[in-house]
């Protein structure tokens, strides 16, 4: 065979084992043999006089790949062995990460990808490009995965825990570095088709690199371009999403909605029946029916044929909605960029960076459902109903009419019409009708994002002084979205349309054109987020212990971050209006901070008996922001490792972390609310009740109206509802500790085992879940003063009267730093390399492994901080607190045999049990079972410019388990399980 083939096959060997062991490798001085660190391209000589590199975590070059945070790393192999073309798809299996946004994503839906590690949170783990900020898409200044070009990446690293010291805000459950190939020269190209078993969802790629170095050799410079393109998928498109399951009893069926295309008309039981004058029991005098048709009905009259009513039957009649929602939602991209660099002296390196992303997204449901209680003309309507239906509603506007009458004749208020607060204006020929309809004739909801976003960077790096040297950049980055939605309704003309009888909703398919047009609205908004960097750092040596040991290293810098952001709906979005997509308030806001930092990495002893290595570090940060309740923050880590021989290392870490509050969390639109709520100093037992007392005087309320039901005149309470800009910054402690396994007797075997423990406090949520929450959270469970709580409320009432909203004081329920989260477990992996004297296209061959897991021992929500009480999402999933499964063990293996220009390869993917977190709800199904999912890959070096992979993802037809009530979407979790199913694809790249 060819040496070429001989080449290939060693590379291959490198890189195969693609999620690769924590630390990658050691300083190459150790006493056996090595090869290239698997998952690595350095040097063999690295550690010997190899180019000093810098390595995910840390700031300091170094010539090893050392790391005291547990590291992973994927190479850009594991991309082309699964057929990912978004990054997140490969991202997504890692055991560290519980699915963000992902290509599944409909609702909710986004039109983005987002990076979840350890289930903490997009917004808290940072994503760095080439060791570097990149571009957030919106208010809470998360990265779009979709914006990264994944056919430029060399590899991904994965540093689980907080990283703060390092890199600044965000990094709380750790950070994930996606480095672009560098010094490209000659031109890359290539394309890749995807589709699934059953011939839909295809995809398609196609890219081209070109790369050149400068005649004198100083420089580099690589441009780059690709289009994308995702087809949808709809839930009607497999057996397990076609319909919308519910729990029935002690099975699934299929549920859906009650708001039908047919409508559903329904009137108040006491239109009905009619009550006595007090509004207490049956009314004697006049006598009213007790019925009337179908109107009687707990679900009120079914318009299965229009203008003619019957009994709506539950859940028979119920709209499966299911079929018209995306299942994969359709994208549309183009990338186009470059970078480069220029060595103008011995001195001083120019670089730039430039990317510019197009990238359109859609999200798509079933028709509008729009409900609610109407004033119906009776003359205006009876063109549209029967005889006997408009007969039956005759009747009940009687029965109102007589109602009112015998309450005025006791001295009652009437329970109809504008004295009865204006919620139907009954007047003879008037009657107030509940009404419910899907407007089917509109088409389905439909909100198109459009995200342009693009980065700019240039800096100058080189030599400083003696073994110094020093890096300056500044970079820009902005994503301006526009998301235009179809489908919606605007909720003041369908209600004028419907009372004064303009158009007809007692049926399905009852609307004309004109109809749709009277009553559709096209509703939009924008979206602005802005990011500015400009950092500078020195990093060198100051020498070294003298202990075997290498020298000394230090990293010192200053750091300027602004970001900026803002969204903008449109007139009829922010008036809330518009029925089918949610309403928004208007959010602008941006700030600043400045800082500085240093790192130190000191070797104290190399190469004594018990002490191969032994190397401390510590990284500290202080950082100024502009908001006022933030203000100066430390961060700060330290940690050790030790190898008492070559075998084997011992390393540990720990790290204090902090998280800034976002745009959206900060200068969320505000706006105010009514809703219902019972203020406890109100009740006569806060009078007797000491501790509620004295609560009650601390949060404003005069003394002597304690207990009063004065202090509270109505049901519903004003409060003031949106972003807080009073926020303080979140913080994480991290503690890492863990064994790396390299035994010299098993060559190619590396073993890593890693604790962590990961505690968020001050966790940003809102506060109490809503006002009512809050209310009895400050004054019935916490009852202290100093709470987030209670001091809503201290700020919130008039200090004149007590009361709670009145004369501009409202009680501001919004974000809060109010929560809290703990995980803790254990990350394992493995991947080892065996030659074999055999091969089909070589004399010899070599079969790759890898394994890298999880098992994450538990993970507590804490909904107030200061109390024990807490939700446990290890192992669960569910709507109540939890979201997407967290099993307590997950994990990815691959096994590859590497055969001269042939590489097979087989992946696992493997998610353990999962059970509701909904403890006080029985569902049908309470467990998930364990999900196991393989993939089989091939690639093919047909010469050296030209390989092709072709591959079959989930092999077997593994399908999700089906649930009903507790569900995200789709009957299922359609980020964490597969939803596709079989799925092929094929790729070439070509390079000359």
């Amino acid at each position: 065979m060819s040496n070429r083939y001989n080449k290939a096959a060693l590379l291959a060997g490198t890189i195969m084992a693609s999620l690769v062991i924590a630390t990658p490798a050691h300083a190459q001085s150790d006493s056996q043999p090595q090869e290239n660190p698997v998952g690595t391209d350095i040097d063999a000589d690295a550690g010997t006089g190899g180019e000093a590199i810098v390595v995910t975590g840390s700031r300091i070059q170094r010539r090893d790949l050392t790391s005291t945070s547990p590291l992973a790393t994927v190479q850009d192999e594991e991309f082309k062995l699964s057929g990912a073309v978004n990054v997140e798809q490969v991202i997504n299996t890692l055991p560290q990460v519980v699915p963000g946004a992902t290509s599944f994503s409909n609702n909710p839906g986004g039109g983005v990808a987002t990076l979840n590690l350890r289930g903490i949170g997009a917004a808290r783990t940072l994503v760095l490009v080439n060791g570097r900020r990149w571009v957030s898409y919106d208010t809470s200044q998360v990265v779009d995965l979709n914006t990264i070009p994944q056919f430029l990446l060399d590899s991904v690293d994965v540093v689980t825990g907080g990283a703060s010291a390092v890199y600044g805000s965000d990094a709380l459950s750790g950070v994930v570095n996606f480095r672009l190939k560098q010094d490209l020269s000659g031109v890359e190209a290539g394309g890749q088709y995807s589709i699934t078993d059953r011939g839909d969802g295809a995809r398609y790629q196609g890219y081209l690199a070109v790369g050149a170095n400068t005649s004198d050799g100083r420089g580099n410079v690589t441009a780059f371009a690709e289009y994308y393109n995702r087809k949808a998928v709809f839930q009607g498109a497999r057996d397990f999403s076609r319909f919308a399951l519910g729990d029935d009893g002690d099975v699934l069926s299929p549920g859906g909605s009650p708001t039908t295309p047919q409508g559903r008309v329904s009137v108040a039981p006491t239109a009905v029946v009619g009550v006595d004058p007090d509004g207490t029991g049956p009314l004697q005098a006049p006598t009213l029916v007790r019925g009337v048709g179908n109107y009687a009905t707990a679900f009120g009259a079914n318009f299965g044929s229009p203008g003619v009513s019957d009994v709506f039957d539950v859940p028979g009649d119920y709209y499966n909605y299911a079929p018209a929602n995306y299942l994969q939602v359709p994208q549309e991209r183009y990338t186009i960029g470059g970078y480069g660099h220029y060595e103008i002296s011995d001195a001083v390196t120019a670089f730039v960076e430039a990317t510019f992303v197009n990238n359109r997204v859609a999200n798509e449901l079933a028709a509008t459902p729009v409900g609610g209680t109407f004033n119906v003309n009776l003359a205006a309507v009876q063109p549209y109903l029967s005889a006997a239906d408009f007969a039956a509603l005759q009747q009940i506007d009687a029965n109102e009419t007589a109602i009112n009458a015998a309450r005025a004749a006791a001295g009652l208020a009437p329970l109809f019409g504008p004295q009865a607060g204006g919620l139907n204006a009954q007047d003879p020929g008037i009657v107030q009708l509940g009404i419910s309809r899907r407007i089917l004739e509109t088409g389905a909801r439909n909100a198109l994002d459009e995200r342009n976003a693009f980065r700019v960077l240039a800096g100058v790096r080189g030599p400083a002084f003696a073994n110094w040297n020093y890096e300056a950049y500044y970079s820009y980055a902005r994503t301006r979205n526009a998301q235009i939605q179809s489908g919606n309704i605007s909720q003041s003309a369908y209600r004028r349309a419907v009372e004064n009888g303009d158009i007809n909703v007692f049926g399905a398919g009852t609307l004309s054109q004109a109809d749709v047009d009277g009553i559709s609205i096209l509703a939009q908004n924008g979206e602005v987020s802005t990011l500015q960097v400009a950092s500078a750092s020195l990093s060198g040596t100051l020498g070294s212990f003298g202990w075997g040991g290498d020298a000394i290293g230090l990293a010192i810098g200053a750091e300027y971050r602004k970001v900026g952001a803002e969204f903008i709906p449109d007139t009829a979005l922010s008036s809330g209006d518009v029925v089918g997509f949610n309403a928004g308030d208007p959010t602008a806001g941006s700030y600043s901070v400045k800082e500085v930092f240093g790192e130190v990495r000191v070797p104290l002893i190399a190469d004594r008996p018990f002490f191969h290595r032994l190397e401390l570090n510590g990284a500290a940060r202080y950082s100024d922001y502009s908001l006022e309740a933030v203000g100066g923050t430390w961060t700060y880590a330290g940690g050790a490792e030790w190898a008492p021989f070559a075998d084997l290392t011992f390393r540990g870490q720990y790290q204090r972390a902090v998280r800034a509050p976002n745009v959206g969390e900060l200068f969320g639109g505000q706006s105010n609310g009514f809703p219902g709520a019972t203020d406890p100093c109100a009740l006569a037992s806060a009078a007797t009740d000491a501790t509620v007392r004295d609560l009650c005087i601390q949060t404003g309320v005069p003394a002597g109206l304690v207990g009063t039901a004065g202090l509270q005149p109505a049901t519903q309470i004003q409060g003031l509802f949106g972003g807080n800009p009073d926020l303080e910054e979140e913080t994480s402690d991290t503690y890492t500790a863990g064994v790396v396994f390299r035994p010299s007797f098993i060559p190619r075997l590396n073993i890593a085992v890693d604790y962590f423990n990961i505690k968020v406090e001050n966790y940003i949520s809102t506060l109490g879940g809503g006002l009512n929450g809050a209310l009895n959270l400050c004054y019935n469970v916490i009852q202290d003063i100093n709470s987030a709580y209670c001091q809503a409320f201290a700020t919130g009432r008039n200090p004149a009267n007590g009361q709670i909203g009145d004369s501009g004081f409202l009680p501001l329920i919004g974000n809060a730093n109010v929560a809290k989260v703990e995980t803790a477990g254990v990350d394992f992996q493995v991947d080892y390399s065996l030659p074999l004297n055999m091969g089909l296209f070589d004399e010899s061959s070599k079969l790759n492994f890898f394994f890298l897991g999880t098992y994450t021992d538990t993970f507590k929500f804490y909904a107030v901080q200061d109390l024990d009480a807490f939700d446990e999402c290890a192992g669960r999933f569910g709507q109540l607190v939890c979201g997407n499964p967290q099993p307590k063990w997950k994990w990815s293996s691959r096994l590859s045999w590497i055969d001269g220009p042939l590489t097979t390869s087989i992946r696992w993917r493997h998610l353990g049990k999962v059970r509701d977190d909904d403890d006080s709800t029985d569902y049908v199904v309470e467990e998930l079972k364990a999900y196991n999912v393989f993939d089989l890959a091939l690639g093919f070096d047909i010469t050296e410019q030209l390989s092709l992979s072709m591959g079959v993802n989930n092999i077997f037809d593994k399908k999700p388990q089906v649930i009903g009530d507790n569900q995200e979407q789709a009957n299922t979790y359609p980020g964490v399980y597969d939803v596709l199913g079989r799925d092929y694809f094929v790729s070439a790249s070509l390079k000359f």
